[in-house]
């Protein structure tokens, strides 16, 4: 892999698309355990270059020059300031929320142009996405007017939290009496906290992108806490984060998540021990014990026993092993350029983790037991607790990022299927900001073989976790001849449509099909959605649906979690069983014909 140059899977582009599909996946896969995505080293340069500039630099040089904590280059006068460490979460949140932090570039699925975001929230008539139907005043699934106001305004009042000089509080003076930079005024962190429940109730696309499920909290907690607690109930924060996403991880799917990680990395030069993660390599490519090893002892033993040594150390040798521990492990997973590519999410956490436990540990008053009221402390950990306790239990209530289930491979997932030629219909959605991205790529200069390749990597990504083995299955047995279809992985494929994905299958459910066959008109078998919802705490199964875009759900059922983990990803010996719970009426069968 050279620094301009891809290493592209060594295929005859001329003849590799008249394969069968089990074929293209299974020489897709192999290529992807070796090389991942195979993407030239210039794209990680310019994602790194856009880290350190415009992400931290940035950051640091802008809050610091507004709080007079500087200067920004002596990194001892600012790093332990209380005002630089909102001034960073209210950056992370303004460029999470415009689109250009998380779920950027090509790595995330765009292409031309690289940014999401703000040019689909801030343009009226693109598809918006309501989180909760019984929400009053949030019908309908175009973005008005009314949306766009209310999506700058947040900026804008962000913008201004972020800007305006700090203000000293008694509660400050008193924990740090040689404060002079003070805090961002509660005041100016009220219009922010109200707007990003206000756009997330409209738009849960947007709520997600600004990664409300950790951001907004932080917000209130600056706006209402005293000094001393607001700091504390941080700590629990981000413990609950971490401890959220590492006992999500004690399934079966996150063992399957390791190998085409860190097979993706750039970091990772050695092909040797990319195969390592494998069983035996190529004949088999399930996970392997060192897999098992890395996602279970470096993954969630990480995540569960650290936070928790984190939040009652009073040790200081202990509280900075824990410290170095957790920066580590962000920044590991930096390293790897994890699609979605969430990298300033990454970085900052690996901060704040300094910020909150070196800079303020609990030996020094700022234990979880030093907050003014315990009633409160039960308060926060209980509101705290709340959606990943309902996610994990109810997944189809709540997107896996509240559920706090990052990484761990439990995702709500979908394929499209698209009859040959249909895919280009969505090219004819008006407002929207972006191509297909097989057109994108196309008007980047690629050849459509090359294009179309690139694009059925992604798939070949999705057959290597558990969801994927179980999607393909239902395809295989809806659409007899799937071979001469189109198949997109749909948290790529919705990225164009709604400007944001970050692997959430509620992204990209029943919602979105609608609102876009509402806009396309898709003719009975043309467009076929398999999805599937995240596996609850408590069973061993996970529900899906077959959705036809013309006529709804087709079908519903189930399949074992223990089947989908134990097949090579191009199911060599067929689909793997599934339950049905419930099929269309026969009304409807010359159109259900059109795809068994």
């Amino acid at each position: 892999m050279g620094f301009k140059t891809g290493n592209f899977p060594p295929v005859d582009t001329q003849t590799f698309l008249d394969l069968p599909l089990r074929d293209r996946i299974r020489t897709l896969a192999l290529h992807w355990a070796e090389y991942g995505f195979g993407t030239p080293k210039m794209i990680h340069t310019i994602y790194v270059a856009k880290v350190l500039v415009l992400y931290m630099l940035g950051g640091v040089v802008i809050a610091t020059a507004t709080s007079g904590s500087g200067p920004f280059w002596d990194v001892t006068q600012w790093w332990n300031q209380p005002i630089v460490y909102q001034k960073l979460v209210l950056w992370t949140v303004l460029l999470e929320a415009i689109g250009v932090a998380g779920s950027w570039g090509p790595l995330a699925g765009k292409f031309k142009p690289m940014t999401g975001g703000a040019r689909y929230f801030a343009r009226p008539g693109t598809i918006r996405l309501r989180p909760w139907r019984r929400v009053p005043l949030t019908g309908g699934d175009t973005r008005t007017a009314f949306d766009v106001i209310l999506y700058v305004t947040f900026l804008a009042t962000l913008t201004l939290a972020l800007l305006a000089p700090g203000h000293t509080t008694p509660a400050l003076l008193q924990a740090l009496p040689d404060n002079t930079s003070g805090l961002v005024r509660p005041v100016l962190l009220i219009a922010p906290v109200v707007l990003y429940v206000l756009c997330g109730l409209r738009d849960k696309t947007i709520f997600l992108a600004a990664r409300g499920e950790q951001y907004l909290p932080a917000l209130m907690f600056f706006a209402v806490l005293p000094f001393t607690d607001m700091i504390i109930a941080a700590k629990l924060l981000i413990v609950i984060v971490w401890l959220g996403a590492g006992v999500s991880k004690f399934g079966k799917h996150f063992t399957n998540v390791v190998p085409p990680m860190i097979s993706n990395s750039p970091s990772m030069p050695f092909t040797a021990i990319k195969r390592a993660h494998y069983r035996d390599f190529p004949r088999d490519i399930r996970p392997s014990g060192l897999a098992s090893f890395m996602a279970h002892v470096g993954g969630t033993t990480v995540e569960v026993i650290t936070p928790v040594v984190l939040l009652f150390a009073t040790n200081r040798w202990l509280t900075l092993a824990g410290v170095a521990v957790m920066v580590i492990f962000h920044l590991f997973i930096t390293s790897t350029f994890p699609l979605a590519v969430p990298l300033e999410w990454n970085i900052l956490f690996a901060y704040l983790t300094v910020f909150l436990f070196v800079g303020f540990p609990s030996s020094g008053g700022y234990g979880v037991f030093d907050m003014s009221s315990p009633w409160l402390t039960a308060a926060i950990a209980a509101g705290l607790l709340f959606f990943p306790v309902l996610g994990n239990l109810r997944p189809d209530l709540v997107s896996f990022l509240p559920s706090m289930r990052q990484y761990a491979g439990n995702w709500a997932s979908a394929l499209w299927a698209f009859a040959p030629g249909a895919e280009a219909k969505l090219n004819t959605i008006a407002h929207r900001p972006s191509l297909n991205q097989f057109d994108q790529l196309l008007a980047m200069g690629y050849a459509p073989e090359i294009a179309e390749i690139t694009m059925q990597q992604t798939i070949a990504w999705r057959s290597m976790h558990s969801q994927g083995r179980g999607l393909f299955s239902l395809l295989y047995k809806h659409i007899p001849d799937l071979d001469r279809w189109t198949v997109r992985e749909a948290e790529f494929a919705c990225n164009s449509l709604i400007g944001f994905n970050f692997g959430d299958g509620h992204l990209h459910n029943r919602d979105l099909i609608d609102a876009v066959q509402a806009r396309v008109g898709f003719e009975p078998g043309e467009w076929i959605v398999v999805w599937v919802e995240s596996q609850p705490v408590h069973r061993d199964t996970q529900s899906y649906q077959v959705i036809d875009a013309a006529l709804g759900v087709i079908e519903r059922g189930f399949w074992q979690v223990a089947d989908a983990v134990d097949v090579q990803p191009w199911l060599p010996d067929g689909p793997i069983p599934h339950t049905v719970t419930w099929r269309r009426d026969h009304d409807s069968e010359p159109a259900v014909r059109a795809i068994r």
